[in-house]
């Protein structure tokens, strides 16, 4: 059986698991990046915790072929490198992961985005198995997305394609974004952005887990405020249904397990702001492989490059 590292690497901690080649996860590591304010620069974190995975997997008699790395960021894919961020994560930017990896691992190494990682993992053993059309959003701190178009990732010319979150659905008066414009979609329909918006009436309403709960409780005004958020999610997933026309939207995130305050009501809006046509066939769902989904895509993506 041929194993394959997976190598997911967040803002706060990069997720390691030795995964088969279907797509099944063996084994799993976890270790933060932040855990010292980031003086340990986040790439140094994570060559030490790849060797010693694959230290463990040798152990265990596996004999990894390869190494598919998922990381936050804008990723170039071509060259393995972070191409930028939209965020403070100092020393991120330029980090040469894809050079550094093969080095310490001696194994082929890729590198992609997270969001991207996360549709192609859908795709193959998740949520989106056997669709060939998806598009994929993770609601959070930001907002990410990918593109499944005709069974292939849309990815652009150096793999920085899918930025779905800088849209700009407020260009003419929108709030500043971390990436330097004004109006993107994740400014409003991160969870993120449901917070800010939530503590200006309730500094108890710190979390989308306490954004939620109040709502299960029934009061009215965090559900109204539920109700404008699903919209701003739904005026930009609109706008890619009638550019991609996908026949499925898969939404990731902590927040995707509200299946009725979030996913039902947010299908309802979509398909409402979609040309008939368009609607029909639609579906919305949750994502499936939860933390895996990064690692796991960041295999089918290296297996696709070596195919």
């Amino acid at each position: 059986m041929n194993t394959y590292l997976g190598i997911d690497i967040g803002g706060t901690a990069v997720k390691l698991g030795l995964v088969a080649e279907s797509g099944e996860v063996l084994l799993r590591s976890e270790t933060s990046v932040s855990f010292d304010g980031y003086r340990t620069p986040i790439l140094d974190t994570v060559r030490a915790a790849a060797a010693r995975m694959l230290d463990d997997c040798r152990a265990a008699g596996y004999r990894p072929a390869g190494a598919g790395v998922s990381a936050t960021g804008q990723i170039d894919s071509e060259k393995g490198v972070v191409a930028g961020t939209c965020g403070s994560l100092p020393g991120w930017p330029g980090a040469p992961i894809r050079a550094a990896l093969e080095v310490d691992l001696g194994l082929p190494v890729t590198v992609a985005n997270d969001a991207n990682c996360m549709i192609l993992g859908e795709a193959w053993v998740g949520a989106a198995k056997g669709c060939t059309d998806v598009l994929g959003v993770t609601i959070g701190t930001g907002l990410g997305g990918g593109v499944l178009t005709g069974g292939r990732l849309l990815e652009g010319a150096r793999g920085l394609g899918g930025e779905l979150g800088h849209m700009r659905t407020h260009a003419v008066d929108g709030v500043p974004c971390t990436c330097g414009a004004a109006g993107c979609w994740e400014r409003y329909a991160s969870t993120s952005a449901l917070v800010r918006r939530a503590v200006r009436t309730d500094p108890a309403l710190d979390s989308g887990r306490a954004i939620f709960a109040a709502a299960q409780r029934g009061d009215a005004a965090v559900q109204a405020l539920l109700d404008g958020w699903i919209v701003e999610i739904a005026e930009g997933l609109a706008g890619l249904v009638h550019l991609f026309n996908p026949q499925l939207i898969l939404i990731g995130g902590g927040v995707s397990s509200q299946q009725a305050l979030l996913i039902e009501p947010l299908a309802r809006q979509v398909k409402a702001r979609v040309m008939p046509a368009f609607a029909e066939g639609l579906d919305i769902r949750p994502a499936a492989l939860a933390n895996d989904a990064g690692l796991v895509g960041a295999v089918r993506y290296f297996l696709d490059r070596n195919a």
